[in-house]
């Protein structure tokens, strides 16, 4: 023990201090600054007094540790989010105190506080411009840096943003230890360009749908690796709520329902060395789908948890759907780059990001926001029954509001495209007997869909293109409003725009050979008119170019999930051209690598590229998935 007087006065002094950079380490502000949700921030008088009612022995620089790498999230022209874990383990802090209750200014402490570790960690950011000629560790001009401190109450999180910056530019970041030569290792990242500004072309990196248990984040690492993009939009199924067991086992070996669960979930994630790869080199813009808290969640309960009693005791480790939400909620806001923003009278996390001109990239909550009652796996006939019900909602009414204002606002500010990120699929899509199939995306709310596409035909809002996940397969459409609007299937014309629908990082998709899901693709491709591609074998992402005149999209594929390589195979492309409203003809060029395409041919030549010796060679691999 240290505790003399002068570690007790050196303490006193440093509270003012310690005070200030709780305040800048975002992790410690609530995600809403309304009342209702206070009881997801913290108290910065409660936690201070904290440290100086628990033991004076701090930890020493050489007990931390960066464990679980850098990342960095949502770009502004300004600014952007920067994060990191520095903490004495890799394990997750069992405390709840976040979540718990409202915390009280002053209070004193109570024995639930001392079972958390307050003593503060502090860390040092710096942030300097990346300049050619710079290598990537050595230090260009310093544009802004600071410190923060923080503590097992948010689970040893440091979540800043980097403000001050300049548009459209690249840096490159790192945290290190206080008063010592423990660092992080050194992130890049990318502001946004300015709002009116003229840019000549943005590039995104598409994922959705990654489940640790199923295999190998390889995808992550080959994006990473070809370094084509500005940035990883993530639609979702970040992580995956689940038990399942295999060589990459989920941990803890349970469902998710508490704080401690989703949080070392998240961080078991983030040991793996791919995501860790492309999270360290771009800014992320993520969104959550339903696995980020539970499967085939809605408003009230997902398929195996609900709002009564006989699931609140037999479902689940006597925890209800509110309190399971905020768990996750509460994990995911600490162990993402995202920025906290308000939320106004429930969990929001749909928010608009302008690209300069070129386009506005609008980020919904299609699954936790308000969304009316989906498929519980118990209930398919009701859903059936009631999906064409006008009441029906997606997103909830205040949301859609905002959406539907976000679309006129870009073509009003004459952004050239409107790139809607979004976590399930758009387009209708009807089984060989004509009938319509999902219930839990938009094809179970029939309105919510109509009501968009209204909105974006009565207004002659063009050039609109849909990004979809969820599925763990990839399908491409034009955007038609079917027995509504006139449309063309072989030119495309009538079309108010297009939907990228991506497959999984890993997550399952069709079982059997590539033969005998092509054989399913090209029933679903010739029982639909406006869809032109659809693909399931594969796992994958995809690639957009966007520019002024046109936007270019590149679907790649992994051949196997089951180990960690550096495959990647390509597997088709398209072309959007301005003012078009759909895929260019012939589409995908008339030939794919896997799947099925309306009007062109499929020929498989595994010919892959692998990005870790960048050499083209045909490969095959008899499993996809690790279980």
């Amino acid at each position: 023990m240290h505790s003399n007087l002068g570690s007790l006065l050196g303490l006193a002094a440093m509270l003012p201090l310690a005070s200030a950079s709780f305040e800048g380490n975002l992790n410690y502000q609530p995600p809403s600054a309304r009342s209702s949700h206070i009881n997801l921030g913290l108290s910065l008088p409660l936690i201070t007094s904290r440290t100086l009612k628990r033991s004076l022995v701090a930890y020493q620089p050489s007990e931390l540790n960066f464990t679980h790498g850098v990342a960095s999230g949502d770009p502004y022209p300004n600014s952007v989010i920067i994060w990191t874990r520095v903490a004495p383990t890799a394990e997750s802090d069992r405390s709840n105190v976040t979540v718990a209750e409202t915390v009280e200014l002053y209070s004193h402490v109570t024995e639930k506080y001392i079972k958390a570790d307050a003593n503060p960690i502090c860390v040092e950011w710096k942030v300097w411009e990346s300049q050619k000629g710079y290598n990537g560790t050595a230090e260009g001009p310093l544009r802004r840096s600071g410190k923060a401190y923080t503590t097992s109450d948010i689970d040893f999180t440091i979540k800043v943003e980097a403000d001050g910056l300049e548009p459209w530019t690249l840096y490159s970041y790192q945290f290190s230890v206080c008063g010592s030569n423990i660092t992080s290792p050194v992130g890049r990242t990318k502001t946004a360009p300015a709002e009116n500004a003229e840019v000549d072309e943005v590039k995104l990196a598409v994922f959705s749908c990654s489940n640790h248990a199923k295999g190998f984040f390889n995808v992550y690492g080959n994006a990473a690796r070809k370094d084509k993009h500005d940035y990883v939009v993530h639609l979702g199924d970040y992580i995956y709520e689940d038990a399942s067991s295999g060589p990459r086992a989920h941990k803890p070996a349970n469902k998710l329902f508490t704080l401690y669960d989703y949080r070392t979930r998240h961080g078991q994630y983030r040991t793996d060395n791919d995501l860790q790869l492309l999270a360290q080199n771009y800014a992320w813009i993520p969104t959550w789908d339903d696995h980020e808290f539970a499967n085939n969640g809605y408003r009230d309960g997902f398929s195996a948890l609900n709002n009564t009693e006989a699931s609140f005791r037999n479902d689940g480790p006597s925890i209800s759907v509110d309190t399971r939400k905020i768990n996750a909620v509460r994990a995911y806001f600490e162990w993402m780059p995202i920025r906290q923003v308000d939320l106004d009278d429930n969990l929001r996390i749909w928010r608009n990001f302008r690209m300069g001109k070129l386009l506005d990239l609008i980020i919904i909550d299609t699954r936790n926001y308000d969304r009316s009652i989906t498929s519980t796996g118990n209930n398919d006939a009701y859903i059936e029954a009631i999906r064409d019900d006008p009441s029906r909602t997606l997103m909830g009414g205040r949301q859609e509001k905002w959406f539907f204002r976000q679309l006129s606002e870009s073509k009003q500010r004459s952004a050239t495209w409107r790139v809607v990120g979004n976590q399930i699929v758009f387009s209708r899509i009807l089984d060989a007997k004509g009938v319509l199939t999902g219930t839990d995306n938009w094809s179970g709310y029939v309105a919510s869909r109509n009501r968009t596409l209204q909105h974006l035909y009565d207004n002659n809002i063009s050039d609109n293109v849909f990004l979809s996940g969820d599925s763990h397969q990839n399908w491409v459409s034009d955007l038609a409003w079917l027995g509504t609007k006139p449309y063309d299937a072989a030119t495309g014309s009538g079309a108010i725009g297009v939907e990228f629908a991506g497959t999984a990082v890993t997550s399952s998709g069709p079982s059997g050979t590539i033969a005998t899901v092509q054989k399913a693709t090209k029933t679903k491709v010739d029982d639909n008119p406006e869809l032109q591609w659809q693909e399931g074998y594969y796992r994958g992402y995809f690639h957009l170019s966007i520019k002024k005149s046109k936007i270019d999209a590149q679907f790649f594929g992994s051949p196997s999930v089951a180990t960690r390589n550096g495959w990647d195979l390509p597997l088709a492309n398209f072309t959007v051209l301005a003012r078009d409203n759909h895929l260019q003809r012939p589409v995908g060029g008339g030939r794919v690598e896997a799947g099925s395409l309306k009007g062109g041919k499929t020929v498989g030549t595994n010919v892959t590229l692998d990005t870790n010796g960048w050499k083209w060679k045909k490969v095959g691999f008899e499993k996809m998935f690790a279980i």
